[in-house]
């Protein structure tokens, strides 16, 4: 990974922010200009399945 790359943690922070809405407008062109779309997907439908899991895991835990 080149420095001009965007390291792990700092992939992991874009894309949560970009789940939630409130990315900058400064990372994300950082993101679009120097990182690679792969990663960014990647990471992204990792958190979106966690998401579901757990969403599923509380419905379950509160329903009878």
């Amino acid at each position: 990974m080149s420095a001009n790359q965007p390291n792990f943690f700092s992939v992991i922070v874009s894309v949560l922010a970009a789940l939630f809405g409130v990315q900058t407008e400064q990372n994300r062109q950082r993101d679009f200009s120097k990182g690679h779309p792969g990663i960014f997907i990647a990471v992204g439908v990792f958190f979106i399945v966690l998401f579901v899991a757990t969403l599923l895991l509380v419905v379950n835990l509160v329903l009878p």
